[in-house]
């Protein structure tokens, strides 16, 4: 795999297990905490995950995964990466046993929301070649209990870890954020995420984060050409 200047090699893609992991890293560089990277882009409608070398990285080809030089460690699956930076530079996590133990819950949340929402609901819903009744309607209900879920904890809680800003609030806006503010699969309207009031109200005020912002640029390949960078070695590539 290519080697950038850094501690830390990402190898991804901007979807939201990639989103997941470039808003930390932006996160912990904004906070002073030296989390410098190279974010090399993995083209997964190219095959460049089945790749012998990714496949060092991660046996199960998937993105996105992360190369430690520092400890020669590498690692694969988002939610491990978040806990992996996390631990490593002490931030973003709770420190004292019960606000761990709700951060690594709500973080286990998601990676388990993730196939309903992404397999699921925008694979039948948004791609695929045929359209059949039973999928979309069985994925819908469970994304939007899902969003109720989210909607309830958010009600009487600033973040999902209580006052704190967390990994699990960066994992779950990835997938759920994006969802109820960015029009996810063109699906807002179809979920009403509009009833979903401090769900809505916390997406927004996570992506008003600038390094919110950044990290959602990060080996991005659609969209505006002014939101996308393909790859990341400095913070001057975001000018």
């Amino acid at each position: 795999m290519p080697r950038g200047q850094h501690p830390l090699q990402l190898y991804s893609l901007g979807t939201p297990n990639g989103v997941k992991v470039t808003i930390l890293l932006e996160e912990l560089l904004a906070a002073g905490l030296g989390a410098e990277y190279d974010a090399f882009l993995i083209n997964i409608t190219q095959g460049d995950q089945f790749g012998s070398c990714f496949v060092e990285l991660n046996p199960n080809s998937k993105i996105p995964a992360l190369f430690d030089i520092e400890t020669g460690l590498r690692v694969f699956e988002s939610g491990a990466i978040l806990l992996y930076l996390a631990e490593k530079y002490g931030a973003f996590i709770p420190a004292d046993l019960a606000g761990r133990t709700e951060c690594q819950s709500w973080l286990m949340w998601q990676m388990g929301s993730a196939p309903y929402l992404g397999g699921g609901f925008g694979h039948f819903y948004a791609y695929a070649p045929e359209k059949y009744q039973y999928p979309i309607d069985r994925f819908t209900m469970e994304v939007k209990r899902q969003l109720d879920v989210l909607n309830q904890r958010l009600e009487s809680n600033t973040y999902l870890c209580g006052d704190e800003y967390t990994i699990a609030d960066i994992a779950v806006f990835a997938w759920y954020g994006v969802l109820l503010i960015d029009d996810l699969y063109s699906a807002s309207k179809f979920l009403s995420v509009d009833d979903y009031t401090h769900a809505v109200r916390w997406a927004k005020s996570i992506d008003a984060r600038d390094a919110v912002q950044r990290g959602k640029r990060v080996n991005k390949t659609w969209g505006p050409e002014e939101l996308q960078l393909k790859e990341r070695h400095s913070a001057e590539d975001f000018k």
